[in-house]
């Protein structure tokens, strides 16, 4: 990182400094196609160039002090890219549609951006995005269904700050060093960037389903083959159902997280209380990154963004806190298309044919001539092939299916963590997401400094009703929407379109009137199941299948968590030091169900030996102590922790809920059943004498200290990870794949991010610790590249630094003013 001018300064000094800049550096590189509003946005201001003042404290966080939107963004563009320009970079040739061009259209993206499995379909989605002209339509929108001004504002700084930075650096990160896919960016590029994290949970997660999608051979309009055979219409239901439950579920995603705020009552000071624990993944663009941004007098807001984003996306200010987890919503819907029989290209609503669109998509490849392709686009959007692997939708003769996204004409999440940014109190966040309606796929958990908190599903999802279900769904749909909210509607029908809520910024979309809320429980806590359980005492219910199931099994993280967070609120007089506790508490409620009974079948063995998977006999004696005398946590000093971890995945794996509990379900006692494990499972003795015979072979003992085998690697030196992955429920969420001969887990793809616990004392400044698991920057010569993954790996914490006085005060403060250059 290049220092300009850096060096500690006054508050007055600090203020006059952000209120001066160089000239505009223009921005290069605009695309063909750009908009005049477009091209305008990207303007420097005719009184001189942007810039801002970046106060550094602790673990490499800037505090960005700026005098308008425009050079905040300007701020947070330049210092992001000091920390992750590589990562960014990528991003950016993602969505232009270049991965090909630059890394050949057989390698496969970082997968965080969309879920295409190879270089080529995400290029001819993100191409054919930008040639359609999809998000250039979006940004002239006027608000609030299109960017508010201070938004357009922010991105045009930002990509003004991020081209500033390259501009006037050198780039040490050798992922990326003298690549020549490292270019300027313009407004449309980080507003694409955008469009891409809002249709994550539609378009995005059928990227290569859009690219595959081909008429069938001999159509009238093109040849090509079909991609998928085998009529969905015959696909068994029982079959198509777990197929798009299993799509759906939130607990396979590499996404996820818990939250929850307490209030007032049950806190030490009548004020409320925040803990929010995303989890996401590590690696690659969809990190977080912590930064504090101020325009005096306008807003003062401190938090994690996603990397290319101009805004903080979870965060808090003087009087509110807030975080996201991942929601159950539905967010798309199907369309079964009836098709013209004389032409497979042509469908037919209410008897009249309608032609599809065609897109045709071009893509550079390295080394080799382009590849075009088209792809079809109907009223609905885009023809698919499928939803996963499970879930085939061949196109044939007489059908084709298309993906709803409302998504994919939402570009407001920026503007919704703007408003939520100003928010004053628990109130001014539902009056922020009703205003803006941007989340596409998670809920919203916030508390305020009153004592006040709230619990929302406020995601933009398809406006389909339970009664539009049952009346237009084809047998498909009469399938797969009771299994996971997934409507597959008849095209075919008029009278089966979506409609609109007179609250709604968008048509065919629920508005926030139907979302689940829940105001000022004493504790308001999700975990990625449905609104149901937001607090056990008060559950929510009457919302449509497609936000969520209500009176279904909830997941091991859920009840852990209910009976964590419902114990705290009872106990009462909490601080922000609870919330600490709680977060690395690793408590393993598998652990806490089943470990005794599994040690007790594990002892009634006959001989202390089991038959393993491959017909070995194995002796488990060793195995059994263990288990019995495992302190149920998953620390990195806890002996018998990864015994059970890998004994839980195959005795799971393996066995159906209905032979692995005794006590089945009950939506009466949804917190605690089911539960007493069946010592009679035979799955049992076999997952022992796997998982001994697992550990024996990579030369581990079955008491190995959790942390010897789970950590990962940082500039030479190993850090032991606490944690625990989705099946055990462990709050303090990790995932790392298993590596027999590198030691057991040797590094975290997904999981805690950034965690933030945040209270108030009654000053203008809150009382908050927080922690980026992985830190700030990507580059493995930064100091903060591991700095704070040590923190996380001893359970320690960040106090932030929040008032300006605390900035100011900090002992590693280094200040940066950048500004445009001509």
């Amino acid at each position: 990182m290049r220092l300009l001018h850096g060096h500690s300064r006054t508050r007055p000094l600090l203020r006059r400094a952000a209120l001066t800049g160089a000239a505009l550096l223009a921005v290069t590189a605009a695309a063909p196609q750009a908009s005049a509003a477009t091209a305008a946005a990207d303007r420097g201001p005719s009184g001189g160039g942007l810039s801002a003042v970046i106060r550094y404290t602790e673990n490499g966080i800037p505090h960005i002090l700026a005098q308008d939107y425009a050079h905040l963004g300007f701020g947070t563009g330049w210092a992001q890219a000091a920390d992750q320009v590589c990562v960014l970079a990528d991003g950016f040739v993602t969505v232009a549609g270049e991965r090909s061009r630059w890394f050949g259209a057989g390698a496969a993206p970082d997968g965080s951006l969309s879920s295409a499995t190879g270089n080529l379909s995400s290029d001819l989605y993100f191409k054919g995005v930008r040639e359609a002209g999809t998000v250039e339509r979006l940004l002239a929108m006027p608000a609030p269904a299109g960017p508010s001004r201070d938004l357009r504002e922010l991105m045009r700084g930002w990509a003004a700050g991020y081209n500033a930075w390259l501009a006037q650096n050198k780039i040490t990160d050798p992922a990326c060093k003298g690549a020549g896919w490292v270019r300027p960016v313009t407004t449309l590029d980080v507003a694409s960037r955008g469009f891409a994290v809002s249709v994550l949970g539609g378009q995005g997660r059928a990227v290569d389903d859009i690219a595959a999608a081909r008429p069938p051979a001999g159509a009238a309009a093109g040849g090509g083959a079909v991609a998928r055979t085998g009529p969905a219409a015959g696909t068994d239901p029982a079959a198509a159902a777990e197929a798009a439950r299993a799509f759906f579920d939130t607990s396979r995603y590499d996404m996820g997280s818990n939250a929850v705020a307490f209030s007032g009552p049950t806190t030490a000071n009548g004020r409320g209380l925040l803990l929010g624990n995303p989890h996401y993944p590590w690696k690659g663009g969809r990190r977080f990154w912590q930064s504090q941004q101020t325009i005096p007098g306008e807003l003062n807001v401190s938090g994690g963004s996603l990397l290319g984003t101009a805004v903080v996306n979870i965060g808090f200010n003087e009087k509110v806190a807030w975080s996201h987890t991942v929601a159950t919503g539905t967010p798309v819907n199907l369309h079964q298309l009836t098709l013209d029989p004389a032409d497979p290209t042509t469908y037919l609503v209410d008897g009249a044919p309608e032609r599809m669109t065609q897109r045709t998509v071009s893509v550079q490849v390295a080394g080799g001539a382009p590849v075009t392709r088209t792809q079809w686009w109907t009223r609905y959007g885009p023809v698919i092939t499928g939803l996963g692997p499970g879930l085939p939708l061949p196109w044939t003769a007489t059908t084709a299916y298309a993906l709803n996204d409302p998504n994919a004409a939402n570009l407001r999440g920026s503007d919704t963590a703007l408003a939520m940014g100003r928010a004053r109190s628990v109130a001014g966040i539902q009056d922020a997401l009703k205003r803006t309606q941007g989340l596409p796929w998670v809920n919203t958990i916030a508390a305020d400094s009153a004592g006040g908190t709230l619990f929302t599903q406020s995601q933009v999802l398809p406006r389909i009703t339970d009664d539009l279900a049952a009346r237009c769904s084809t047998p498909l749909g009469r399938a797969t929407y009771p299994a996971s909210g997934l409507a597959v509607l008849d095209g075919a029908r008029g009278d089966c379109a979506l409609g609109s809520d007179p609250d709604a910024v968008q048509p065919g979309v629920f508005g926030p009137a139907a979302a689940p809320t829940l105001r000022d429980a004493p504790y308001a806590e999700n975990s990625n199941d449905s609104a149901w359980l937001a607090n056990a005492d008060r559950p929510l219910t009457g919302y449509e299948r497609i936000w969520g199931s209500a009176g279904a099994p909830r997941s091991l993280r859920t009840r852990g968590a209910v009976e964590d967070v419902a114990a705290m609120a009872a106990k009462g007089r909490l601080t922000v030091a609870d919330l600490q506790r709680q977060q690395f508490a690793n408590r393993v409620p598998a652990g806490d169900l089943a470990a005794a009974d599994a040690a007790r079948a594990c002892a009634a063995l006959p001989g202390g030996a089991a038959t393993a998977s491959d017909g070995r006999t194995v002796d488990v004696s060793a195995a059994c102590p263990v288990l019995a005398g495992w302190d149920r946590t998953a620390d990195t000093g806890s002996r018998g922790a990864l015994l059970f971890d890998r004994f839980w995945r195959r005795l799971t794996a393996g066995t159906a809920a209905k032979d692995l509990w005794l006590v089945p379900f009950s939506a009466a006692d949804p917190v605690h059943t089911p539960r007493t494990l069946n010592r009679a499972a035979p799955g049992i003795g076999r997952a022992l004498a796997d998982t001994v015979a697992e550990l024996t072979a990579a030369g581990i003992a079955p008491d190995a200290p959790l942390g010897e085998h789970q950590f990962v690697v940082r500039g030479g030196q190993r850090l032991p990870v606490p944690g625990g992955t989705e099946a055990l429920g462990v709050w303090n969420k990790v995932e790392a794949p298993w590596n027999t001969a590198a030691g057991g887990y040797p590094e975290v793809v997904h999981g805690s991010s950034h965690i933030q616990a945040v209270g108030w004392d009654g000053s203008r400044c809150p009382v908050a610790r927080t922690l980026l698991t992985y830190g700030q920057s990507s580059d493995p010569a930064s100091p903060h590249y591991a700095d704070q993954t040590r923190l996380f790996s001893q359970e320690r914490w960040v106090t932030s630094r929040f008032c300006e006085r605390d900035i100011l005060t900090s002992p590693q403060l280094k200040v940066v003013r950048p500004h445009e250059r001509r």
